[in-house]
Order: C-alpha cells, then structure tokens, then sequence
C-alpha cells in the first residue's frame, strides 16, 4: 500500500504546482516535501513528474497516483462524515446470541428498523462459545453470553438473568410437582435441554432424578421456535429460559411450574475492549438491555 502521508503530499504538491507552496501549506520544509516525492517514486518504482525548471508536469505514472490520493481523500472526508455524524438510524450492525433469547430480541429489532431504512442489522442465533469468538474475530458487534467472559480483549457487562422454567400445559397443576409425575408426561428434549435437567432437576428432586440421559423422552426437536409446541397441545414438558417461554405466540396454552429451588441464568452483553459503542450499536444494546429487564419483571 502506498504511503499515506508521502501520498498526501504529493497530492498537495500537485495542486500547488510549486514546493514551497506545498510545503508552506503542510507545515513542512522544502527539502521535507522532496523527500517524500522521492520516497513515494522509490515506492512506486517510477517517476511521478517531469521537472521544468521550477515548474513540473506529471507522468503517467504520476496521474495515475494523483487520482490514486484524490480518491482516497474522498473515502476519507466521507469516513470522517460517517464519524461525526454517528447516525443510530444509520450503518450496519451485528449481535449473537442464544436461540431462545434471539426469538424474543428479534421482533423489538424489526420495530428499531421500520423508521430507520438506512439501518442493517444482523441476528444470529448461535452456542456461546460461537458468539464469543464471533466477537473475538470481528464478525459480532455484540453478543450475550451466560457469563462473564474473563478475557482481556473483550468488556462484558452484567445484563440481569433470566429464570431456568419448567413449563407445562396451561391448566396443569403447577404447584408440588414430581419427579413421577413428569416421568408420566413426558420430556419434550432439544438440544440444550438435556443440561437444563441435570440443572434444574438436581436441585428439586434429588431423591428421585438420576440424570438427564435417564429421562423418559416423549419427542426430540431441535428448532428453538417449534419446543413449546407440543407442550402447548397436551403433550409431555419442557425446560427452557424464560425468554424462550415468553417468545413463543401460543404462551397463552403454557403453565410455568412453581419449585422450590429456581434456577437462573446470567445475562452478559460482550463487546470487544477498547471500542467505544457508535450510535447504533448502543442503541442495540439498549434494547438489549430493555429485553432482559422485561425477563425480571
């Protein structure tokens, strides 16, 4: 890539036609502005002006550089616009985060974009390990995770949490629960369920829960949005995060049981350290932060 700064004076002494004039203009010496010529011509491996006495002319080389250091002044003055203005209805943004929590995030996002058309935004669902290194490498703008990170390159703030639910039919006793009883049912599993029983279940029903790979399994699916759907019809239970619950259009035909012992899961909004959120990004991470304390209440 060619010299930023030698392109720029370059650039300049073109528009002067004179060294001393350019080299007034860049707060430089004469010999300081020759300098540069001649390191950007070494750079490019061929003359970029032709001298005439103390006037010049370009090369076709030198054309080529000066449209060459035009344009990038003009991707620079547009890139400071971008900066300044810092427009939160404007620009690209991205976020990953776990399934349940996207099903719930996802339609406030849509209700960002409909007065913002200059707005992008991405969702991804993905596991935890995939959002923080989508964060890692650039490709997240932000993510929420289960935890606090730890990690040097990345700054986590604490969101809230959000309840760990043993959800059943609506109309279903939900009060005293047993372990016999949703044997009885049913689990509906998914991919994530299994750990949410070892979770949950080993806290409420110690006498009686040997494992989650020991469970009666009624049906397996693994779509996030499609879990509660047998639940909602009568058909066995389920343990999933509130947000997944709260998401789902057929709540109305779902039962949250009451255990003794409840289970919660943090929420951390991840970002890469040393990056001061633009507009748009904290307006994201404002709804975020709206979508989890609708969690706690």
């Amino acid at each position: 890539m060619l010299n930023a700064s030698w392109l720029e004076t370059f650039t300049v002494l073109c528009e002067t036609g004179h060294f001393t004039h350019t080299a007034e203009r860049l707060s430089m010496t004469q010999p300081g502005v020759s300098q540069h010529l001649r390191k950007l011509e070494h750079q490019v491996g061929q003359s970029l002006i032709a001298q005439q006495g103390k006037s010049f002319s370009l090369t076709p080389a030198g054309e080529a550089v000066l449209a060459i250091g035009r344009a990038r002044r003009e991707e620079e003055r547009r890139l400071r616009e971008l900066i300044e203005a810092d427009d939160p209805k404007a620009g690209r943004a991205s976020i990953a985060c776990s399934g349940s929590f996207a099903m719930l995030l996802y339609p406030r996002m849509l209700a960002m974009m409909q007065d913002a058309p200059e707005l992008a935004v991405h969702l991804e669902a993905a596991p935890q390990a995939a959002v923080l290194a989508g964060v890692l490498e650039g490709r997240f703008d932000l993510g929420v995770i289960g935890q606090d990170p730890a990690h040097p390159r990345l700054d986590a703030e604490y969101l809230g949490k959000e309840e760990l639910c043993l959800v059943l039919p609506a109309g279903t006793q939900t009060e005293m629960v047993t372990f016999d009883q949703l044997e009885t049912r049913g689990f509906v599993a998914h991919p994530d369920g299994y750990s949410y029983a070892d979770e949950l279940f080993s806290l409420n029903f110690t006498g009686s829960f040997s494992g989650a790979d020991r469970l009666r399994v009624r049906t397996y699916v693994n779509q996030i949005s499609q879990i509660p759907a047998p639940v909602a019809q009568g058909i066995g239970y389920t343990l999933l995060p509130r947000s997944g619950v709260d998401a789902y259009s057929g709540k109305a035909d779902l039962a949250i049981a009451s255990l003794a012992k409840r289970k919660y899961h943090e929420l951390w909004l991840v970002f890469r350290r040393g990056r001061p959120l633009s507009a748009r990004l904290e307006r994201l991470a404002e709804l975020t932060r709206d979508v989890v304390k609708e969690l706690a209440d």
